[in-house]
């Protein structure tokens, strides 16, 4: 069929059949190994207020200030689409009590979040994250609960070449003498620096850190380190999760300059990156944010969760080789040959589909030839034939597609018949 001429918006993407058995693979995967560990899903609206993410993403984030997709509506109120997944989650938490339930409520979801930056491999503008949050809880444990949960998922998934990196950022009373110390650091720099970090040098100094243009990089080598600022709560925090990781034997790295690009987080962060990753290939990452929840109105709320992006993870999957497989066929294909067949097709395609056979049917009366060559380009493995004469005498023609025999069988058997028909050769003793 020729193309009508449109096209879809740039950053975004079709999601073809043939895409989806990998794309269901992770998300049944991440369910599982959320369910192991008593997490429960949860659907927060595709848009909020603005409000929400200026106060919990960050005014000063580079998701704020470039990349948020945001307009008034006919009310006249300002609403974002939203950029990522955790403001949302704490919004709900707080507006619906759930500080009187067990704690650390443990939540996940998958869901679409879209940003307005320059596309590019596996980061659309409209891409598709699966998420955990464990809220209510201030200990390493949960932390290494958090990122166990994400590496486990990957590793379930067949991506098993990564490393793990993981920093603190110490708590809000150390951060204003570590920011002094990179101003102090970086503003004899500020010609080296890109456009971007000339503005963060006065806006949100951490992320200096963690440019990857190469000139800054360079710069931010010898830059002081986060972790040289922590205090003796946040050090402990950092070393026992450390070791709980250890005890998980997932290997982690201590990366200085590993601040992640969002205002709210404190302690630990952490990121999964890929061997020789370039700019843009971390599969995922997160860390704590125990001071979000104060920022949008609420109560102290200790918090620690991820976000790793659906179409990065498939990236990865293809990088290491694994094919990812073709949508699984129909297992029977009914063949109406005469017009009068119709209903008999229809019911039969019925009775075979409760039953737990993936059936297609004809839509019209065509000849055996004609539905068995559609019949073979489907995939089907037994196609059922009914003619006028099949009609008339209340039975269908059950046809292996293999070579095996061809049997008619009574309409009330139709069923059995088809079952025991792909489950290996029939013969006509068994019609």
């Amino acid at each position: 069929m020729p193309s009508s001429g449109l096209r879809r918006p740039r950053g975004t993407a079709d999601r073809l059949p043939a895409d989806a058995p990998a794309w269901e693979d992770v998300r049944q995967t991440f369910a599982r190994e959320c369910r192991l560990r008593n997490f429960q899903p949860i659907s927060t609206p595709t848009f909020e207020t603005t409000e929400l993410f200026d106060k919990g993403t960050g005014s000063t984030t580079d998701i704020v200030q470039n990349e948020m997709y945001t307009f008034d509506d006919r009310g006249g109120d300002s609403v974002t689409l939203r950029p990522e997944g955790t403001p949302s989650v704490v919004r709900a938490y707080q507006q619906h009590g759930m500080h009187v339930l067990p704690q650390p409520v443990k939540l996940y979801y998958v869901l679409p979040v879209f940003r307005y930056d320059r596309p590019q491999a596996g980061r659309l503008r409209e891409h598709h994250q699966i998420g955990a949050e464990a809220l209510g809880d201030p200990s390493p444990a949960v932390d290494a609960e958090v990122i166990d949960l994400l590496w486990s998922t990957l590793q379930a998934l067949g991506v098993t070449d990564l490393a793990l990196h993981v920093n603190s950022l110490g708590d809000p009373e150390s951060r204003p003498e570590y920011r002094a110390a990179l101003v102090d650091f970086f503003t004899p720099h500020a010609d080296k620096l890109c456009a971007d970090c000339q503005m963060r040098l006065t806006q949100n100094p951490l992320r200096l850190v963690d440019c990857k243009k190469r000139t800054c990089a360079r710069v931010s080598a010898d830059a002081p380190r986060s972790l040289d600022y922590v205090g003796d709560a946040a050090r402990r925090h950092f070393d026992t999760l450390r070791d709980l990781l250890g005890a998980l034997d997932i290997p982690c790295t201590p990366d200085h300059r590993l601040v992640r690009g969002l205002d709210y987080y404190n302690r630990t962060v952490f990121e999964i990156v890929p061997p020789d990753s370039g700019a843009q290939g971390t599969v995922g990452g997160g860390g704590r944010y125990d001071y979000l929840a104060e920022a949008l109105g609420g109560p102290h709320l200790p918090g620690v969760g991820f976000g790793s992006g659906i179409e990065r993870i498939l990236l990865n999957r293809r990088r290491v080789g694994l094919e990812e497989a073709p949508p699984p066929p129909p297992e029977v294909y009914v063949a109406p040959l005469a017009d009068e067949a119709l209903r008999v097709v229809t019911t039969v395609a019925a009775d075979l589909r409760r039953a737990g056979i993936v059936t297609e049917a004809g839509y019209a009366a065509a000849s055996p030839r004609s539905h068995l060559r559609r019949a073979n380009a489907a995939g089907a493995r037994v196609a059922l034939i009914v003619g006028r004469r099949e009609v008339e005498a209340g039975r269908i023609s059950v046809k292996p597609l293999d070579g095996g025999d061809q049997v008619d069988v009574a309409l009330d058997a139709v069923v059995p018949s088809t079952q025991a028909a792909l489950a290996g050769p029939v013969t006509a003793s068994d019609a």
